[in-house]
């Protein structure tokens, strides 16, 4: 079967507004829009990837007089503060330009002028709200007052918060202007339509081709509009504005909304130099390049009436498909600042969380739906531990120590034999290691159906399930038996099909967890991973050395997010984030430490014995670490709660090998720390004095890893 051709594809985002920074909501696109480029990048495809600050409006120019500066120094500041956010959040952008700019203001000239060449200007005089003090026109949001229907002060001029109810700002009592608190007047001007009812068989003829992709749910929305016909659309504003003055009309501009689309071929335009004939590719009448817009619901008006109708109609291509994403909530309300849940991406950065858990968590709930999506940060903190700590990296944790301590970190040649030994009343089986890879190799398909289709919850449904079955083959083939007697050709075998199973694993994830996934690639001796080399295994390779590749979220990062997130309550009445002292590396390399005599011991609360998460743990591997006299490197099993790897000053008292199959109590709550032979994720318990030590401690019978210790 031949390869598929090569796909040209041109992808977008919502263009973020440019009078404030970006908030967690905002990054549900973005994030979406990002993981599908990679995912298509990862296929072979040909992708280029842009977005813009949306950069004109009235809202900018007030915010920039308020603030002091001129609008064009305003936006240049906010265009940073998006462009350095993106980045954190890995969403990498080819270009991310500003609409406010000359190519944008070439091209929105050019497809104005096309369209009154063709017939779809027209000017007439409108009656609008005007405020005598400020000397300017009034938007809706900018006109307040009593309700019409039910009499509720400050209400905006479009619709009312209270009631529901939707008029004119010339229905409002005693309406004011929110820029000055004048009483607005009416005043007549000259306005510029975009004669839209002209082009409305041009834009069903696009909804309604099969060609065309957009989810059922938003045709039908956007069907309800062209049903009721489309009306003739205002394009112009009057000075004063920031923004493109429109060609010919002196004082007249370019109404955000115009402009702000043509954004995303300005910003291509930018990225391919302002060459004509390569912008053509992309953006003429005979473009065989897709064009894909990832937006919010709100804005499917624009993206599926007005933009296809301006491109029809002044001569360029129509869109191949519209991705459209819900809102976000926080702890299943919408965002709010007196609960801290109105989390500005910023905001979460400066917590300390790792952003490609975000993008992970948010992969997780999204599919080719407009449902909206909520970030439980209770379950968000057990996904990410459990799926990408517990399950995904758990796996590679879980033998990677063997194959560097054993074997020189080089893999076996071939996979593991199945096998099948009645050793007294015990019987350790496990299947051959090819038909435990080709299992996990099976779901490549569904998954790279799922991703193309955008459903990401469901690639990794699968992709979970799948780290579910490799650490269930770990568990039955249990490689620390296998070291501890001595069958290095089995544990090699065991260990190589496990860490190919792993490399599938980042493979599948690669599109959602970039950083991460870069490194076990380092870890796995620098293979590429592309979704057209999945199916080729690393056999009799030499690997590089492990280290731990993702931690745990502590929750106290979550707590100190909402702390700084809460800022419209009182300094008072704010709740504070706890900082919690700095861990000594003592109780990381070694047990705790008693203390010097009973009277230097403080009187703890029940509140405070109950922050410390005691949980019960097998032990799985234990060794010696190189350059370490006193340390033993230990990987714990804590069952549902995945495996966790800790280094003990215990080697003085205990032979590693009689460790191997025995509980202990472990601290599974203690913040990671990083050692210079690793990362620690925990510490085991020990007692000791004067009569000797350490003593492990070990709970009785019929305890299972992972209960907690009250």
């Amino acid at each position: 079967m031949s390869a598929p051709a090569r796909r040209k594809i041109l992808v977008t985002n919502a263009l973020p507004y440019a009078n404030g920074p970006l908030h967690l909501g905002h990054m549900v696109g973005y994030i979406q829009a990002d993981i599908w480029v990679r995912f298509q990048r990862m296929c072979g495809n040909e992708v280029t990837y842009v977005c813009a600050d949306d950069a004109h409006g009235t809202p900018i120019m007030l915010a920039a007089e308020k603030a002091g500066v001129a609008p064009e120094a305003f936006i240049a500041g906010m265009q940073a503060s998006h462009a350095a956010d993106f980045k954190a959040f890995g969403v990498d952008f080819d270009h991310y330009h500003s609409t406010h700019s000359d190519e944008n203001r070439r091209l929105s000239e050019s497809i104005y002028t096309k369209l009154k060449a063709s017939g779809y200007i027209a000017s007439r005089f409108i009656e609008q709200a005007y405020d005598p003090v400020k000397e300017m026109f009034l938007p809706d949001r900018y006109i307040k007052g009593e309700c019409p229907k039910c009499g509720t002060a400050d209400q905006y001029g479009d619709n009312c918060e209270s009631c529901g109810a939707t008029y004119g700002p010339t229905d409002l009592k005693n309406p004011f202007s929110v820029v000055s608190g004048a009483t607005p007047v009416l005043k007549e001007s000259e306005h510029y339509f975009f004669e839209l009812s002209k082009l409305q068989g041009e834009v069903e003829t696009w909804l309604n081709d099969e060609k065309t992709v957009i989810h059922s749910s938003v045709k039908a929305k956007l069907r309800e509009w062209t049903a009721g016909g489309l009306r003739d659309w205002d394009i112009s504003r009057d000075a004063p504005y920031f923004g493109f003055e429109i060609p010919g009309a002196p004082g007249k501009y370019f109404y955000v909304w115009l402009d702000a689309p043509i954004g995303y071929f300005a910003s291509l335009s930018a990225l391919l130099g302002n060459d004509e004939a390569r912008l053509a590719e992309f953006i003429g009448p005979d473009s065989t390049a897709e064009l894909w817009h990832f937006i919010g619901k709100d804005i499917i008006n624009f993206h599926g009436l007005f933009w296809p109708a301006m491109l029809k109609g002044a001569g360029h291509r129509q869109p191949t498909g519209l991705s459209v994403n819900g809102y976000l909530t926080v702890n299943g309300a919408k965002m709010s600042k007196s609960r801290g849940t109105f989390i500005k991406a910023r905001t979460f950065l400066d917590a300390g969380l790792n952003p490609e858990y975000l993008r992970y968590y948010f992969a997780a709930k999204l599919s080719d739906g407009v449902d909206d999506l909520d970030l439980n940060l209770d379950d968000f903190v057990a996904r990410v531990n459990s799926d990408i700590v517990g399950k995904y990296v758990n796996i590679a944790s879980r033998c990677a120590g063997f194959i560097e301590s054993k074997f020189d970190g080089k893999l076996s040649e071939s996979f593991a034999e199945a096998l099948e030994i009645i050793d007294g009343s015990k019987r350790y089986s496990y299947e051959s290691g090819h038909s435990a890879y080709r299992k996990i190799e099976s779901q490549s398909g569904k998954i790279r159906t799922a991703f193309e289709r955008r459903n990401f919850s469901e690639a990794l449904r699968l992709i979970a399930n799948s780290a579910d079955y490799a650490n269930e083959y770990v568990t039955t083939a249990e490689p620390w038996r296998l070291a501890k007697e001595q069958r290095l050709t089995e544990l090699q075998a065991v260990c190589t099909t496990t860490l190919n199973m792993f490399r599938l694993l980042s493979g599948y994830l690669k599109p959602v967890l970039p950083s991460l996934v870069a490194q076990a690639e380092i870890f796995l001796g620098g293979d590429i991973l592309d979704w057209n080399s999945l199916d080729k295994p690393l056999l009799g390779r030499t690997i590089k050395p492990y280290s731990a590749l993702a931690t745990r979220i502590d929750p106290a990062h979550i707590k100190a997010m909402i702390a700084a997130s809460t800022d419209s309550l009182t300094p008072a009445e704010a709740p504070k984030a706890k900082t919690a002292k700095p861990a000594k590396a003592a109780v990381h390399a070694s047990p705790l430490t008693p203390p010097a005599s009973p009277a230097s011991a403080s009187e703890a609360t029940i509140e405070d014995f109950a922050k410390i998460d005691l949980r019960i743990a097998r032990i799985e591997n234990a060794e010696s670490v190189e350059g370490a006299d006193k340390l033993l490197r230990l990987t714990l099993d804590l069952g549902a709660m995945g495996k966790r790897q800790v280094f003990a000053g215990i080697k003085s008292a205990y032979p590693p090998e009689k460790l191997v199959g025995r509980l202990t109590v472990m601290v599974a709550n203690l913040a990671p720390r990083k050692m210079r032979f690793g990362m620690s994720e925990g510490m085991v318990l020990a007692a000791s004095g004067d009569e000797g030590g350490p003593f492990l401690l070990a709970p009785d019978d019929g305890a299972q890893p992972g209960m907690k210790v009250k």
